[in-house]
Formats: C-alpha cells, structure tokens, sequence
C-alpha cells in the first residue's frame, strides 16, 4: 500500500521528536536495558535544555542535507535533466528515467525529493512553533534558530518550485505547490490546496528576510560559518531567487550588500571574509571550509555520509553520468590544448576516454566530500547577469572577469562582451563552466523557460523537452495526489 510522500515513517518520527533528537540520542545508550520508543520522546523534553534544542537544529541541517536531498540526489538529478551528461546505464535506479526524461509521477524518485523537502519544511515549522514560546535560550539565540529555520524552510520550498512548478516566467499564476506553514504532529490535515507560483515565491523570499534580520553575521568557528546560515547566506540565496523571477534590480541590491563596489571583489564584515579563492582547486578539496563557501554540507562523521547510488562522487567518477561531447566540456576552456583554465584540472578522463566531474573527490566510501550549495562565484555570477539586465554593462563586464580570471589570469574576453545580448550570453556560458556538476544546469534553463536538449549517451537517446511539454517539470507526485484531495490534476 502506497504511504503518502508527506506522512512517510521518517516524517512520523519527526512528529514528537522534531526527527532531530535522534541525532542525540547517543547519550542514551547507558539505557539500553530500558529503551525509551523514540517515538514517546515528548516535545516539551525534546526542547528542554539549550543542547536538546541545538540538536534539533543540528537535525534539520541534516534533513536538507541527506543523501535523497541536497546531500546527493537532488543534486544530481539537476543535472541528469540537463544537458551536460550523457548517462552510462538504462538502470532506473540510478536515475535513468530522469536522464531519458520519462519519469513519472509514480516514479520513486519523484516522490521521494518532494517527501525530503516536505519533511524538512515541516521539522522547521516543528522547530519554529516550539522555539515561539521557549524560555530557555537567550532571546537572541532563539531568534538565531528561528531564522536558520526559516532559511531552510525557504531553501526547500524553492527547490520545490524549480523542480515541480512551472517557471516563474513562464506562469506565475500557475498552481505550483502546497505552502504548508505550520507543524504537523499527528496524521490526517493532508487536504492543501496549492498556491500559485508567485505566492510560494513571495513566502519564499519573506522568509530570507526574516531570516536575514535575525541570523548572526558569523560564528565563532570557519566550520560553522560554512555549515550554518548566517546573513551574508540568506541575501546571496536571495540573488539566486530574484534572478529566477527576473527581478534583476533586486539581485543588484541583494549582491550590493555583500559584494564590494570595486575589485577585488569581497565581503568584509569584522572577522568575516567571503570572496574568490586565489585557486579554484582549494575548494573542492573534500573538505573545504574556507571564505569563498556561504553554504556547504559537511560530512564530518563518515555514518552520515551518502551511499554508494547518491554520492556525487559515486555518480560522477564511477560513472553513472558522463560528460557529453556536445557540452560545454567542448567550449575552449576544457577542450583547447592551449586554455590555461584552471578548472580544466576539475575534469580527467577515464580508461574509455569519457570526460568526467572529479570536483568531488572521495570516490570510496565513505563518500565524505563536503557540498558546496551557495559559492561567493556564484553571487558574482548572479550579479553580472542582473547588471547586464539592468545595462551596467560596465559593473557586468567586470565581475564576468572576476570570476574567469580568477582561474586564468591572462585570458581576455575578446569578444561576447561588445552588446547587452551578447554580454548575456557570456556570462551565461560562464556559469556553465564554474558550477558544472553543482546542480545548476537544469535550473538555469528551467528558469529562461528553454528547453531541455535531446541526449546521446550509451543509455540511448533522451529527447528534447519543450517547454510546452507535461514533463516539462516533474509531475506532482503520485503519492501527494493519492493523499490530498485538493491537488491539482
């Protein structure tokens, strides 16, 4: 019998325990002669003392950042839907569906991004609604918690709009998803009716806010300012959000606060850096915590690290996708003999001469590589498109050459650069070479509503999609379907 991708067991779990104590309950183990069911851990004990609710925090991390999410799958899937890859295998269960551009909303994967993100939305409503009357942290770390909530309950809820709904471009009016804002902590109450794409936008970019107001500016360790929301992470999401509505005077005032007027280009605010690595190879060292990261999940302990099927390293070195020919791997950049690109070191090729992402290293278990989600490259990225946009054709310019020269000093644009259109162009390329394997692909065509590219690879051939087509976007899951009766059909 199917179980509804809201209600499903791990989600139960989380209904009286928030799903993040258990990342704690290792204390318990003394117990073990008289086992205390995880499931009748009450909320009031849950949220008793500050290391019980840092736990719960912590927890939530770990919900967005597990292997079906944006600890792997997801990730990859962004990319699957590309056109960047060609895929080795027909095996559905590494994603061949999603590659082909056949998957159903029946299909496992489908349904499991949308209960990931939805189980991550609910424990932050768990998390804000029980933080809301707490008197056991200090006001400001409350606040503290209730804003990386808030951040992570925006994050998912756009990855649910880039995946499910239709672009903001193409129809803001759209019914695109259930906005579920309070906690569920019993079962039943599935009946949503589904907003449309520009209220879920709107809930999303509020809650940025909020959390923008309220998160600290730094923490007191690099893992933590790397691993943990602060402000300077809420405003560069928020540039990634207004580029895909194509507010692009709004991605110019969100990048204005945290990058500087003139090169080198930063952000400096008391012990806080985050800029451009002087080599790009520093950050995809497996474990990179450093100053050009505002976002990344980390797999410290090796238990938490994604399986063999969701690992990036796994699905880009083994490898379950490879890099298509017809890609950008062609543009000069990768392909000349004479590029001294460094991000042409990002790319090896294997024992049958396909071209491979080695960004993600640690191609073993445990597959323990950090994942990057927001880079200071990308803020830049975001900013010269909105300035090209806006026609700071001057400001665009400089910060496409930021981000190329940082990894080939001597290149220079000798042409792309000349018009508006053709600037936009470029700097559209460009981000296809410095977040090739990141995840972008897909929703960067998704969100200028062009289309999915036909694919060869030795799975076969995936056809183009329009963006006229049903599976333009994934279909709403069969599970939400089976389960809310106010789902769009």
């Amino acid at each position: 019998m199917k179980k509804n991708s809201f209600y499903t067991p791990h989600f139960r779990r989380s209904l009286l325990v928030s799903a993040v104590l258990i990342g704690s309950l290792s204390s318990c183990r003394e117990n073990l002669l008289n086992p205390v069911p995880v499931t009748s851990i009450s909320t009031d004990a849950a949220y008793s003392t500050p290391a019980k609710i840092l736990a719960q925090v912590n927890g939530l991390y770990s919900l967005f950042g597990s292997q079906s999410y944006f600890g792997g799958r997801h990730v990859v899937f962004n990319e699957q839907r590309g056109d960047e890859f060609s895929q080795n295998d027909g095996n559905n269960s590494t994603g061949a569906n999603v590659w082909n551009q056949s998957i159903t909303s029946s299909g496992d994967f489908v349904n499991a991004v949308w209960s990931s993100a939805y189980t991550t939305i609910n424990s932050a409503n768990i998390l804000i609604e029980n933080l809301s009357t707490s008197t056991v942290l200090t006001d400001d770390l409350r606040k503290n918690y209730v804003a990386e909530a808030k951040f992570l309950r925006a994050f998912a809820y756009f990855s649910l709009a880039q995946t499910y709904a239709k672009p903001y471009l193409q129809s803001s009016t759209a019914a695109a998803l259930p906005l579920r804002l309070k906690a569920e902590t019993s079962g039943g109450n599935n009946d949503f009716t589904f907003s449309t794409v520009a209220e879920v936008y709107a809930q999303i970019l509020k809650d940025l806010n909020d959390a923008e107001a309220d998160l600290p500016v730094t923490y007191s360790t690099p893992l933590l300012v790397a691993s943990r929301a602060h402000k300077a992470t809420a405003i560069a999401l928020k540039t990634r959000v207004n580029l895909v509505k194509g507010d692009y005077a709004a991605v110019v005032t969100e990048a204005k606060k945290i990058v500087s007027d003139v090169a080198p280009y930063q952000y400096v605010s008391g012990t806080l850096t985050h800029k451009l690595e002087a080599n790009i190879a520093t950050v995809f060292g497996g474990s990179y915590v450093g100053n050009e990261v505002l976002l990344t999940i980390p797999y410290i302990n090796p238990t938490e690290a994604p399986g063999l099927q969701s690992a990036l390293a796994a699905n880009y070195l083994t490898p379950v996708i490879y890099l298509s020919t017809t890609g950008i791997v062609a543009d000069p950049v990768f392909a000349s003999a004479t590029s001294n690109d460094a991000r042409k070191g990002l790319i090896t090729t294997n024992t049958t001469g396909q071209k491979l992402v080695r960004k993600f290293p640690k191609n073993s278990a445990p597959f323990s590589d950090y994942v990057p989600l927001v880079r200071y490259a990308e803020v830049l990225l975001n900013y010269a498109e909105a300035a090209a946009q806006t026609s700071d054709l001057t400001t665009a310019t400089a910060l496409l050459k930021a981000v190329r020269n940082r990894s080939d000093a001597s290149y220079t644009f000798t042409k792309g650069i000349s018009s508006k259109e053709e600037l936009i162009e470029t700097i559209l390329n460009e981000r296809r070479i410095e977040l090739l394997g990141e995840g972008f692909r897909t929703p960067d065509l998704l969100r200028r509503v062009q289309k999915l590219p036909a694919k060869i690879g030795n799975a076969g051939v995936a056809p183009e999609v329009l963006p006229t087509a049903a599976n333009y976007v994934w279909a709403i899951p069969s599970n939400e379907l089976a389960y809310n009766k106010l789902a769009p059909r």
